[in-house]
C-alpha cells in the first residue's frame, strides 16, 4: 500500500512522469522558499479576496486561469497583474488531458492561449509561458509539443487539498506544514467550490510558514 503521504505530496522518485516539469521552484539557500499557486480563476467571489489577503502580507503567487473565466472578467486578470502576481494557462475550460485526443487538447490549451494575450498583453513577452494541465493529467505527446512551443509545465510538490468540503482549514494547515519543504510549490484554489477553505486557510498558513522562516516566490 502506498503511504498516507502520497495524498499530499508526490515522493521525489515519481517526478521522472514529467522530468522537465516544474515539481518543486528555486531553493531560497539561507532562506527557504515557498511558492503559492491559485487555479482555475478568476472569479469575482474569490479572486479579489485572495489578491487582499496576498497584498496585505506582502506575498506574491502565481495563478493558472481558464479561458473561459479570463473571457468573462478580463479585469480581474489585469488586476492579477498589476499587482505583481504571475499567470499561467490551464486550459479554456478545465479540460481533462485524458478526456480528449492530443490535438483536441492542443487546440484548447491555444484557445486559452491567444486569450490570455488578448487580456493581458503583456503575457509571454519575455519569452516565458506557463502552463498548468488541469487534474496533473496530459499525454506524453502534448507534453512533449507544450516542450516544443516554450512552455513550462508547473505541476505541485503538496496539494492542500482546499477544494475538498471534508477537509477544514485546521487540516489544511497541518498537512501543509508537515509537508512543506525548501522549494514547495503549494496547490491552492481561488475558485468557489474551494472559497471557504481557501479564504479561511490562506491568511493562517502565510503567517505560520512566515514565522517558520519561509519567504515567497512566484514561478
Amino acid at each position: 500500500m502506498f503511504p498516507l503521504r502520497i495524498l499530499y505530496q508526490f515522493p521525489d522518485w515519481l517526478h521522472g512522469w514529467y522530468g522537465q516539469a516544474l515539481w518543486l521552484g528555486k531553493k531560497g539557500g539561507e532562506m527557504p522558499t515557498v511558492y503559492l499557486t491559485f487555479d482555475d480563476g478568476p472569479v469575482p467571489e474569490v479572486t479579489p479576496q485572495v489578491l487582499d489577503i496576498l497584498d496585505s502580507f506582502g506575498v506574491k503567487a502565481t495563478f493558472f486561469w481558464v479561458g473561459e473565466n479570463l473571457l468573462k472578467y478580463p479585469h480581474l486578470a489585469q488586476e492579477v497583474v498589476s499587482r505583481g502576481h504571475h499567470a499561467g494557462n490551464h486550459t479554456y475550460n478545465h479540460l481533462s488531458g485524458w478526456s480528449v485526443s492530443a490535438d483536441e487538447y492542443k487546440a484548447n490549451i491555444a484557445k486559452a492561449d491567444a486569450i490570455m494575450r488578448e487580456v493581458v498583453p503583456s503575457y509571454g513577452s519575455e519569452g516565458k509561458k506557463l502552463f498548468r494541465p488541469p487534474y496533473g493529467k496530459m499525454r506524453r505527446e502534448v507534453y512533449k509539443w507544450l516542450q516544443g512551443e516554450g512552455y513550462t509545465v508547473v505541476l505541485w510538490d503538496i496539494v492542500t487539498h482546499d477544494y475538498n468540503r471534508r477537509y477544514t482549514p485546521d487540516e489544511i494547515e497541518r498537512i501543509t506544514l508537515q509537508y512543506v519543504r525548501d522549494g514547495s510549490i503549494l496547490l491552492l484554489h481561488d475558485s468557489i467550490k474551494a472559497s471557504k477553505n481557501t479564504l479561511a486557510v490562506l491568511p493562517v498558513l502565510i503567517h505560520r510558514l512566515q514565522v517558520k522562516g519561509y519567504q515567497f516566490g512566484t514561478l
